[in-house]
């Protein structure tokens, strides 16, 4: 698994790509199904991915089952426990996932609490999925620094 990680708009997907030699197969969080992970060879805005997990309802899958996924933001400790499972989770159905997601932490705190609850979701999770990455990457400027 590779975790692709930097500001918006810093050439990330595209950096991915080159890199990687990954130009199919790419799935966007910001429409995709939670099964379509498990058959991708990598997601980009991954960071909306988690917002949908945060405020959609269940979604069915092929199988008939529903996402065994949504973040619950206002207890911390059980989102601690959530993002662990998640990235453990990713890990297991698609070892191969390379995962493309802006930084949010960075900036003026937001004021909407949403907003903030999002953020430290996205954190979490990308904490836990860098720690069982093969490799994870800043990008600035499409540039990719090796930080794992």
């Amino acid at each position: 698994m590779r975790l692709i990680i930097g500001g918006a708009y810093q050439g990330k997907l595209e950096y991915a790509k080159k890199t990687y030699g990954i130009e199919e197969g790419w799935i966007d969080g910001r429409s995709c199904g939670w099964m379509e992970i498990a058959d991708c060879c990598g997601i980009h805005h991954f960071h909306e991915y988690v917002k949908r997990m945060i405020l959609a309802e269940p979604e069915m899958g092929a199988d008939g089952g529903t996402q065994i996924f949504r973040f619950c933001t206002e207890d911390l400790t059980l989102l601690e426990e959530q993002a662990q499972e998640f990235s453990a989770w990713l890990f297991q159905v698609n070892p191969a996932l390379t995962i493309v997601s802006n930084e949010l932490g960075y900036g003026i705190v937001p004021m909407e609490k949403e907003d903030r609850l999002w953020r430290e979701a996205v954190g979490r999770i990308c904490t836990g999925l860098a720690a069982k990455a093969d490799e994870v990457v800043r990008v600035i400027c499409g540039l990719g620094m090796r930080l794992k």
